[in-house]
């Protein structure tokens, strides 16, 4: 006599797993698309700011506010991404598991 084998349970899982996977591309492709937009606007904003620049003074004082605000863009950005990743590595940690049990 043979056992009956399960597969709905494994089988839901992968379907889960493959879920989170597309769940997390289309994600990363948004904030892709709103990383773009925002970096466009911070560099379109610059140009405009850097047209009224008159002394070496203000050029220097500009490129340091301007570097600066880059740079925190740019972590936030950063920040973002990094929060997809982690959510979706728990996500599929827990599923994981639950197979496992």
């Amino acid at each position: 006599m043979t056992p009956n084998v399960d597969f709905q349970k494994p089988f839901e899982a992968v379907q889960k797993l493959m879920n989170l996977q597309a769940e997390a591309v289309s994600k990363t492709f948004e904030q892709q698309q709103k990383s773009g937009k925002e970096l466009t606007d911070f560099f379109k904003g610059e140009a405009e700011k850097a047209k009224v620049l008159k002394t070496p003074e203000d050029v220097v004082k500009f490129n340091i506010a301007s570097n600066t605000a880059l740079f925190e863009l740019l972590k936030a950005q950063g920040e973002a991404f990094t929060g997809i990743a982690t959510s979706t590595r728990e996500a599929a940690m827990s599923e994981l598991q639950s197979i496992a049990k």
